[in-house]
C-alpha cells in the first residue's frame, strides 16, 4: 500500500484468497488519501461496487472519478493495475468460470455476463435495483464469512439472483442490437486467449480454432479494439510476466518456464520490449513496494 496522507488504511486484503469465489466488504475511511493496488488472479472476474463515497480510480494510469453508486466491472484480460483513492465504502465480488459451473449457459442468468464484462467499465444501477443488491450482496457476504454446510452452492444460487438483477440493467440495449459476426470473434479470441496464452503465442493458433484467416482476425480484432490480435497476445502474456514477477520467491526461469519460454534469452527480450523495461528492473521495483498484508 501506498501511503499519501495520514496513517488509516483500507481493508481490501489478499483478493487472491478463495479464487473460486470470493466477497469482501470495502471501506476507505473519511479524510484519507492514499492508494491501493489491487492485484486479480490471472482467470478472475471482478466487481467493484462503491455504495458510497466518492473519488476515483487509476486503470492502467488513466484515472477516472467515482460517487455513490458505482459499480466497476474487471474481466481478466482487461486489467494490468487497478488503483483507488479516496474514501468509499462499498464490496468487491470475486469469481472465475469455474465457480459458475454447470449452470454457465446461455440461456441461464448468466447470458448477459458478455455484456456486463465485454470491457472495463461501469455499470450504472437504478435506484429500485440498487436496494435489491444490497440486500443480495448482504446476504452472499454473511454466508460467505460464516463457512456453513452447503455454503458453495449457496453462494452460487445468490450470485445468480445477483447477476440476474443487474441483468435487467441491459435489457434496453440487448433488444437494440444483437452483437454482430466480427464482434462474437472478438470476444471469442479473447476468450480463447485468456485461456491459452501460456501455450498459444502466435495469430494463427487462434485464427485456426476461430476458422479464419491470421491477417483478417488481426484486422477485425483491431478495427473493435483498437489493437491487432498479436498485440493482444503479448500484453496478455507480459501481465501474468508482471503479476507473477511481483511475488519475491518467483525468479524469471521459473516464470519463463510457466508461460511456455524455453530459453530465457528470448523470454528476457519478450518482455523488455512489450513492457519497456528489463525484468529484473521491474521485479526490484515490484518487490520494493509491495503493500503489507
Amino acid at each position: 500500500m501506498k501511503k499519501i496522507e495520514n496513517n488509516q488504511a483500507s481493508n481490501f486484503g489478499n483478493l487472491n484468497t478463495d479464487t473460486l469465489f470470493n466477497i469482501r466488504k470495502v471501506e476507505m475511511f473519511e479524510g484519507s488519501c492514499f492508494e491501493t493496488t489491487m492485484s486479480l488472479h490471472a482467470n478472475q472476474y471482478a466487481l467493484f461496487w462503491i455504495t458510497r463515497g466518492n473519488g476515483y480510480y487509476l486503470v492502467n494510469n488513466q484515472k477516472q472519478y467515482f460517487k455513490d453508486t458505482t459499480l466497476l466491472s474487471v474481466k481478466p484480460d482487461s486489467l494490468n493495475e487497478l488503483r483507488f483513492g479516496g474514501n468509499m465504502q462499498g464490496y468487491i465480488i470475486c469469481f472465475t468460470d469455474s465457480f459458475l459451473g454447470k449452470d454457465y449457459d446461455p440461456g441461464s442468468g448468466y447470458r448477459f455476463l458478455p455484456q456486463i464484462f465485454s470491457c472495463l467499465k461501469e455499470i450504472n444501477i437504478d435506484p429500485e435495483t440498487e436496494q435489491d443488491l444490497l440486500d443480495i450482496t448482504e446476504i452472499m457476504f454473511k454466508e460467505y464469512k460464516n463457512h456453513n454446510m452447503h455454503r458453495a452452492e449457496v453462494l452460487k444460487r445468490f450470485f445468480k439472483i445477483f447477476l440476474i438483477y443487474l441483468s435487467r440493467q441491459f435489457n434496453v440495449a440487448a433488444q437494440v442490437s444483437k452483437p454482430s459476426r466480427n464482434q462474437e470473434i472478438v470476444q471469442s479470441f479473447l476468450t480463447l486467449l485468456n485461456k491459452n496464452f501460456r501455450s498459444h503465442k502466435m495469430v494463427a493458433d487462434y485464427a485456426d480454432q476461430l476458422a479464419v484467416t491470421p491477417n483478417y482476425l488481426n484486422e477485425v480484432v483491431k478495427k473493435i479494439t483498437g489493437q491487432s490480435a498479436g498485440n493482444h497476445i503479448r500484453q496478455r502474456v507480459a501481465m501474468e510476466a508482471k503479476h507473477q514477477a511481483a511475488h519475491p520467491d518467483n525468479c524469471m526461469k521459473k516464470i519463463a518456464y510457466d508461460l511456455g519460454f524455453c530459453d530465457m534469452a528470448h523470454f528476457s527480450k519478450f518482455f523488455k520490449n512489450t513492457t519497456g523495461i528489463n525484468f529484473s528492473d521491474f521485479k526490484k521495483t515490484e518487490v520494493a513496494f509491495q503493500p503489507a498484508i
